[in-house]
């Protein structure tokens, strides 16, 4: 059964010598437990530059996957101290990225709960920088 949940978002970016860009969004999304995992769906806004697609985190036993569907098409998987490369598919082009999460950390209950995932991403095979990923989830 799905479940209408509030999802607050905290992103922070950092990129070689760049300050850290940091990201924060409250919006609207669902959740519902299948096949032994937690999908977290919400829709991207102008705001996140995304418009026009939607984004799932599932939530699996010991990894979490970012799937986004829609004008922008790409699968991360985030398990910890591994390596899983991803094509980053955009309506002009696609680039090969590569995730490596050196911290993996779900609490997922019925009523909500939260991800927090910290990650180093490389585009192409040139180091692009580390995110550190927040997602508060609370029933609505």
């Amino acid at each position: 059964m799905k479940q209408a949940v509030i999802l607050s978002i905290q992103g922070r970016q950092r990129y070689q010598d760049q300050e850290p860009e940091i990201i924060e969004l409250v919006t609207e999304g669902v959740m519902e437990f299948r096949g032994g995992g937690w999908d977290i769906t919400y829709e991207e806004s102008e705001l996140t530059g995304l418009a026009g697609v939607t984004t799932t985190f599932r939530v699996e036993p010991g990894k979490v996957i970012l799937t986004r569907q829609g004008a922008l098409k790409s699968q991360m998987v985030f398990q910890e101290g591994v390596s899983h490369d991803s094509l980053y598919q955009m309506p002009f082009g696609a680039l090969m990225l590569t995730v490596h999460a050196t911290s993996v950390f779900y609490d997922i209950v019925p009523d909500g709960g939260c991800i927090d995932l910290v990650y180093h991403i490389n585009i192409e095979n040139s180091e692009a920088g580390q995110i550190d990923y927040h997602l508060d989830i609370r029933a609505k």
